[in-house]
C-alpha cells in the first residue's frame, strides 16, 4: 500500500529547513541545517517532546556519524548541543501533532532508534550506550512501533538512511496469522524478520581471484560484500588511486584485517559500482561487470542483460 509524503520547504531550498509528514498520521518531521538552527525557535512544532538525530561527517575517515537523543522540549536540548557537540551540520527531530507522545514514549522511541541505527550499521553512533528499552503498556507500544514505521520512511525522504539495512531484506509476501501477536508483526515489517513471510531470494556473485573468495549482492545504491568476505593483501600497481583510498580507509578502520595471507572484511560494506568493488577485493583494477559471477558461472554482465531481455519480453506481451 501506497504512502503520501509531504515536505515543505521553508526556505525554498531543499538543504534548508523542511517539515515533512504522511497521510494520515499524527507525527511530523522538522530537518535543520546547523547554520540555520536559530530560526527553529519559531516552530511550535518543537516546543514539545519528541526525538532528534544529529548528523554529521568523521572529518579523518568520511564516516557517518549519528547522536540520537530525546526530550520534553526539543528545541532546549537540541540547543544544547549547539556547544556541546561539534560534529553535527543537521539535526531531524520528529514530535506529535496531537501532543499525545509523553517522556515515556520519546524514551522508548530513543531506544528503539538507537537499536535500529546500530543494527543497519551505516553510521557510527556517537551516544556513549544505547538506552534500555523501557516498559510501556502493550497499546502503547504498538503505537510506538506504528510511529517508528513513519519514521522509518521519512528519514530517507528528508536525506538519511540511518535505519535501513545495506541489503535490503528480501521481498516478501505477507501473510496475516491470527497467531502473530500485533506488536511482533510491526516489529518484524521495520527490520525485516518474521516467520509469517514468504521469502524471494535475491542472486548473490561470487569473486574468485588467486587465492580469495568474496560474496556480494547489488542493491539500488550500488554492491554490497558481505562480512567474511576476502580480499588479497598485496595492492598492485594497476590499482586507481580512489580504490587505493578506499582500500586503505578500510583497512584503518578495521573494516579490512589480516587473515592469514590474506585479509577479511568484518561488515557488510557498500560499494558504488561491481568494479570498484572488486578492484578493492583484488587489490588491482579489474572489469567487475565480467569478474563478479553468480554460482553457475553467469557473469554480473550477462545477468542484468538477461534481466533487461526479460523485461522487454514482458512488456512486448502486455
Amino acid at each position: 500500500m501506497g504512502k503520501t509524503i509531504k515536505i515543505y520547504l521553508a526556505n525554498e531550498s531543499v538543504s534548508g529547513i523542511r517539515h515533512a509528514e504522511i497521510d494520515n498520521w499524527s507525527g511530523q518531521a522538522l530537518a535543520c541545517p546547523r547554520s540555520r538552527f536559530q530560526e527553529l525557535r519559531e516552530w511550535p512544532e518543537l516546543q514539545r517532546p519528541g526525538v532528534y538525530l544529529l548528523f554529521g561527517v568523521d572529518d579523518e575517515s568520511g564516516d557517518g556519524l549519528v547522536y540520537v537523543g530525546e526530550a520534553e522540549v526539543v528545541i532546549d536540548r537540541v540547543s544544547s548541543h549547539m556547544s556541546g557537540k561539534d560534529f553535527w551540520t543537521e539535526v531531524v527531530a520528529f514530535t506529535s501533532k496531537d501532543l499525545n507522545l509523553t517522556k515515556a514514549h520519546v524514551r522508548y522511541l530513543e531506544a528503539r532508534l538507537l537499536s535500529l541505527a546500530k543494527q543497519a550499521g551505516r553510521y557510527r553512533i556517537t551516544n556513549g550506550a544505547v538506552p534500555q528499552l523501557p516498559s510501556l503498556p502493550r497499546s502503547d507500544r504498538d503505537s510506538m512501533e506504528g510511529f517508528l514505521v513513519s519514521v522509518k520512511m521519512l528519514l530517507p525522504a528528508l536525506g538519511h538512511k540511518v535505519l535501513e539495512a545495506l541489503v535490503s531484506p528480501p521481498r516478501r509476501a505477507d501473510i496475516p496469522s491470527p497467531q502473530i501477536d500485533p506488536l511482533a508483526r510491526i516489529v518484524s515489517q521495520l527490520e525485516g524478520a518474521g516467520s509469517e513471510s514468504i521469502l524471494e531470494t535475491s542472486p548473490v556473485f561470487h569473486l574468485r581471484v588467486a587465492s580469495i573468495h568474496a560474496r556480494a549482492v547489488r542493491t539500488d545504491e550500488g554492491m554490497v560484500v558481505f562480512e567474511g568476505s576476502e580480499a588479497i593483501a598485496t595492492t598492485f600497481k594497476s590499482i586507481t588511486g580512489s580504490m587505493m583510498a578506499l582500500r586503505q580507509a578500510l583497512i584503518e578502520s578495521g573494516a579490512l584485517v589480516q587473515s592469514g595471507a590474506n585479509l577479511r572484511l568484518t561488515r557488510d560494506h557498500l560499494f558504488k559500482s561491481p568494479s570498484q568493488a572488486g578492484g578493492v577485493m583484488a587489490g588491482y583494477s579489474i572489469n567487475g561487470r565480467e569478474y563478479w559471477r553468480l554460482e553457475d558461472g553467469t557473469t554480473y554482465a550477462k545477468y542484468e542483460t538477461r534481466q533487461s531481455e526479460l523485461l522487454a519480453k514482458d512488456l512486448g506481451a502486455a
